[in-house]
């Protein structure tokens, strides 16, 4: 892998694949919901839409058939931290396909027509997660950790800021993040030297902001236990249960997630062991962990149907105190140290899995760590320091998030 810099600090990362077909490109900005003040709430997400809204030289409908033309496949995503624009193309295509994102990131018109009919999209966008119970549990948990700072705030936005958003505003919020600093280009696949150089003209010439800032993703909030309870009529109920977990720089975070593979990470894991396979209280229950550079927490999820609704919490309870006062054992330490460096080696084997590797651990992290090195880690990680974490993390207070039928019995 290599790393070019642009003369006004643009970052290039590129990872040569000589073997594969394919290249996959990724745009990258510092700039996600995390950095949104209370007016801007779903801007980042609503940026990234109006990128493919159209351009000076490009119609929406321009640009879509030009990456169909090429057999390209054009994506993106907004999260807390970031926001990346993405394609993944034969490697003869790679320029014409960057050519296309370049024209998309410096030069869409955000037509008012066309921003007026994005707010529509969108709304049916968060009004599809508020239909996917799911996902909707899950994201009103947020809410219940950390309810006075961005990142216990939905990506998407709500329906009063989504209403105010203006051609204004997006400047403003792209002249404050989308600078030099705050941009990284990945590529990762079969490239040529002629790209990298394409792509050293076309963004080592951006004069934007030279000084960024991210403010309101530099504070750190503080985890709130609590409960919320949405009643709907749904057939299956839904919890969420939440603990603290750790940033993205915590030097525990390894021994974390192991801890996750072995309490809901995978098919033998104790939640799927006990509460799918021995008792039958639930087609779906996991955990999963969250990490984010100044935050992070750990979750358990559960679906089942009402009537099931405590006796799984109960026995949800049950796992996490056992593992909190008893530990882990050595055997399951092992399954999941292979589960994890399986995980890791077999999702770097496409392109595009590798270009969002490295783009995110520069953008994030600007470090980057080779195979071997997290090998080491995973090998080195102890019982005893799993066991620790576990002790640590389900001592906690816990908030809950509950989705359930308005007949389903609640006791919480």
């Amino acid at each position: 892998m290599k790393k070019t810099i642009c003369a006004n600090g643009v970052r290039i990362i590129h990872e040569k694949m000589p073997y594969a077909r394919s290249v996959a490109i990724g745009i990258w900005v510092k700039a996600g919901s995390l950095d949104e003040n209370q007016e801007e709430w779903g801007l980042s997400h609503f940026i990234e839409h109006m990128l493919f809204k159209g351009t000076i030289s490009r119609s929406a409908k321009a640009i879509a058939e030009q990456f169909d033309r090429i057999g390209g496949d054009i994506n993106a995503y907004t999260s807390k931290e970031m926001t990346c624009f993405y394609t993944t193309v034969l490697d003869y295509h790679a320029e014409r396909a960057m050519e296309i994102l370049t024209d998309m990131f410096f030069h869409s018109v955000f037509d008012e027509t066309e921003i007026q009919k994005e707010k529509s999209v969108i709304l049916d966008e968060i009004a599809s997660v508020e239909d996917t119970p799911d996902d909707d549990v899950d994201e009103r948990l947020w809410s219940v950790m950390y309810p006075e700072h961005p990142v216990g705030r939905s990506i998407g936005g709500v329906k009063n800021t989504l209403d105010k958003f203006n051609r204004e505003m997006i400047d403003d919020y792209m002249s404050r993040l989308y600078t030099p600093n705050n941009i990284v280009i990945s590529i990762a696949g079969n490239y040529d030297e002629k790209l990298i150089a394409f792509i050293e003209r076309k963004f080592g010439a951006f004069q934007g902001n030279t000084k960024g800032t991210n403010s309101l993703s530099e504070v750190s909030p503080d985890f709130r236990s609590g409960l919320t309870i949405k009643r709907k009529e749904i057939e299956q109920a839904h919890i969420c249960i939440g603990y603290p977990g750790l940033n993205l720089k915590d030097k525990r975070l390894h021994d974390l997630i192991l801890l996750d593979s072995i309490v809901g990470g995978t098919m033998s894991s104790r939640l799927f062991q006990e509460i799918r396979e021995e008792q039958g209280l639930a087609y779906s229950v996991f955990s999963y962990y969250s990490s984010y550079t100044m935050v992070g927490s750990f979750v358990i999820y559960g679906g089942t149907s009402p009537e099931q609704l405590e006796n799984m919490v109960v026995t949800m309870d049950k796992i996490t105190d056992q593992i909190r006062s008893g530990g882990v054992t050595e055997l399951e330490l092992s399954n999941a140290k292979e589960q994890l460096k399986a995980t890791i080696l077999l999702g770097l084997e496409s392109t595009e899995s590798r270009m969002h590797r490295n783009g995110k651990n520069e953008l994030i992290l600007n470090e980057h760590k080779g195979i071997d090195e997290i090998e080491s880690i995973i090998d080195g990680v102890k019982l005893t320091e799993v066991n620790k974490i576990a002790y640590e993390t389900f001592t906690n207070k816990r908030a809950i998030s509950i989705i359930a039928p308005k007949s389903t019995a609640l006791h919480f």
